[in-house]
């Protein structure tokens, strides 16, 4: 039974932990946003009420 032979599948499993854990999180850690976040006031915005057009 082949796929009971763990030498394969062993070094493709190792070989992609180790891009998970190496590549991939520089590329994630690296990327810039465009859109800077803003700072918002401490006041909270008066919520409106809501006008049903049916009553």
């Amino acid at each position: 039974m082949p796929q009971l032979n763990p030498a394969p599948w062993l070094a493709i499993l190792l070989f992609s932990w180790l891009m998970f854990l190496t590549i991939i999180p520089t590329k994630v850690m690296g990327h810039l946003y465009s859109n800077e976040p803003s700072v918002q006031s401490a006041e909270k915005p008066k919520p409106e009420p809501w006008n049903w057009p049916w009553y």
